[in-house]
């Protein structure tokens, strides 16, 4: 037999086999050289199942380490809409909706999608869980995770702010201090079958950090007592706003922070953002009546006067520049001690003229009026001393009273507390300590001493006229049966479109006690009050109970018989 050879045709073949071999080389080479990573990531994806491992948020303990914050357990639910038929989604919509009230559109919108997982609500209640969990709706499950819990409500609010639904803090301490409570994730990882079932076989693990507590200077029984006096006053006066701070004068220590209006740190997306707004350290206003602690400090330690000197008041009308300086009450002769004792704005500015211009600032500055207290609360501001080029004619007879000039809440606390701690004047603050888990000390706030205001004799003779403004003067509304205690009144008229205006005010008032040793200072500050506006008539009752009642507590915890 014979067969005929086709060198040509053999040739075409091996060629085609030999281009074929070489174009598989090349595509292998490609996809072991430079796809190598990316199909590589992709098969662990497809094999790897990772799971984030949220940490526990530090907790927030008042300064005897009582909770104020803290995290509790919570089940998010979760669907898997890809292996859902039609009619397990209209029953878990109708179930869904039956129990967390949740818009029947939203969730077939979630459940429309082609995933094998969407959230349908997170952190929900506990009794909303346990009655969905019972349902065992087909294609529904949970997942436990963790959401922040303020056991006293809207106590502390503006001092400990609010996290969010992943627990990040957002206001007050929560995002001041975030970086110590929020922890550091962890990672679990587990292998998963080629139909994406997981088989539990754990691949890898990184456990999470917990984050550190904070402990504050914050008292809640103290912060308990001013919250309690601020809500009678604001509701009392129909006020627009109110605040109360207490400060230990020797240390600086926040022992008690309040604002109304106020909202609740488990739900501030229902109060309004004036509600969040920490008004203390972020509004300022014309501080009136009680600024003339800084005029009556610098007439002391300058020597221009003494407690009983007579000056005559001009019986309610004086003259300064173009202007004519009223009295509310007009008088005639008082000692200097009245001039206070009364708050008569005359015989303060008489005294200032003498001090002049110059000195009535060094000291309004020695005060750090127009300076940030740096307390360390976001949104703090300084308000306004105009330095002496740029006071007019009139600006003697109204600075020394507290007009011209803008303070926060905090400033004056501060500035009382100067006067309360024989002249040195500490820096505020409202965190003890941050501690990890393990006990190990993070970070330690100590007192600061900031400045010498004014020498301890002149703080001395201040504390002895301050008590004379509560037995005598404009504050006996604010006089604490047994518990001698000094201050100061301020009424202020509110500047509204550029003029003083005759029905709208700022009540206020300062003090301390006891006078002897103070262990308290405090500000209140009431905002638009009415029908009544003078601040010994608003605010002194607020400061008679939280001064008779604190005192109380304090002593009570010392084991002391009775108050100081």
């Amino acid at each position: 037999m014979y067969f005929q050879r086709h060198p040509l045709r053999i040739g075409l073949i091996f060629l085609v086999i030999f281009a074929s071999l070489f174009a598989f080389i090349l595509k292998l080479s490609s996809i072991q050289v430079f796809r190598s990573n990316y199909l590589s990531d992709k098969a662990d994806k497809q094999h790897n199942h990772v799971v984030d491992l949220e940490p526990k948020r530090g907790t927030i303990y008042d300064r005897e380490l009582r909770t104020l914050a803290l995290n509790v357990a919570a089940y998010s639910l979760f669907a898997n809409p890809k292996g859902m038929t039609a009619s397990q989604k209209e029953v878990a919509i109708r179930r869904v909706t039956a129990v967390l009230g949740e818009d029947r559109g939203s969730l077939e919108k979630k459940l429309s999608k082609p995933k094998s997982f969407v959230w349908l609500s997170r952190k929900i209640p506990q009794d909303q869980y346990l009655r969905l969990k019972a349902e065992k709706i087909p294609g529904l499950a949970f997942v436990k995770e963790s959401k922040r819990f303020y056991p006293n409500g809207a106590l502390a609010a503006h001092v400990i702010g609010f996290a969010n639904i992943d627990n990040a803090g957002l206001q007050g301490v929560e995002l001041e201090y975030d970086k110590y409570l929020h922890g550091t994730k962890g990672v679990a990882q587990f292998l998963r079958d080629a139909r994406q079932r997981d088989l539990m076989i754990e691949k890898d693990f990184l456990e999470p950090k917990d984050g550190h507590d904070v402990v504050l200077t914050i008292d809640e029984t103290i912060q308990f007592i001013v919250e309690k006096a601020l809500d009678k006053t604001y509701e009392k006066f129909n006020a627009a706003a109110a605040t109360i701070i207490v400060l230990d004068p020797k240390t600086g220590e926040v022992l008690a922070f309040a604002n109304r209006p106020t909202f609740r740190p488990d739900a501030p997306e229902k109060s309004p953002i004036g509600n969040r707004t920490n008004r203390a350290v972020a509004f300022t206003y014309e501080p009136g009546s009680v600024f003339k602690i800084v005029t009556a400090t610098a007439a002391l330690e300058e020597g221009v006067t003494n407690e009983e000197e007579v000056f005559f008041c001009e019986n309610g009308k004086y003259r300064v520049g173009n202007h004519i300086l009223k009295d509310a009450h007009p008088k005639g002769d008082l000692t200097f001690r009245q001039v206070i004792e009364q708050s008569s704005n005359i015989g303060t500015t008489k005294v200032a003229q003498r001090l002049g211009p110059d000195k009535v600032y060094e000291y309004a500055n020695r005060f750090r009026f127009g300076k940030r207290t740096d307390i360390g609360m976001t949104g703090e501001v300084g308000g306004v001393l105009k330095t002496t080029n740029r006071w007019s004619k009139t600006s003697i007879g109204a600075i020394p009273i507290g007009q011209e000039v803008t303070v926060t809440a905090v400033q004056l606390a501060v500035a009382i507390a100067a006067i309360a701690n024989d002249g040195v004047m500490m820096k505020p603050y409202f965190i003890k300590y941050i501690k990890a888990a393990n006990g190990m000390m993070i970070e330690e706030h100590k007192p600061h001493v900031v400045t010498r205001v004014m020498s301890q004799e002149t703080a001395r003779r201040m504390r002895s006229i301050l008590q004379g403004v509560i037995d005598v003067g404009t504050a006996q509304m604010a006089k604490v049966k047994d518990i001698p205690a000094g201050g100061k009144t301020g009424t202020a008229q509110k500047v509204v479109n550029g003029a003083y205006s005759h029905s709208k005010f700022v009540a206020s008032f300062i003090g301390f006690a006891p006078v002897n040793d103070p262990k308290l200072a405090i500000v209140i500050s009431v905002d638009e009050p009415h029908p009544a506006y003078y601040g010994g008539v608003v605010a002194g009752p607020a400061f008679r109970e939280i001064v008779e009642d604190s005192l109380k507590y304090l002593a009570t915890k010392k084991g002391l018989p009775h108050a100081f």
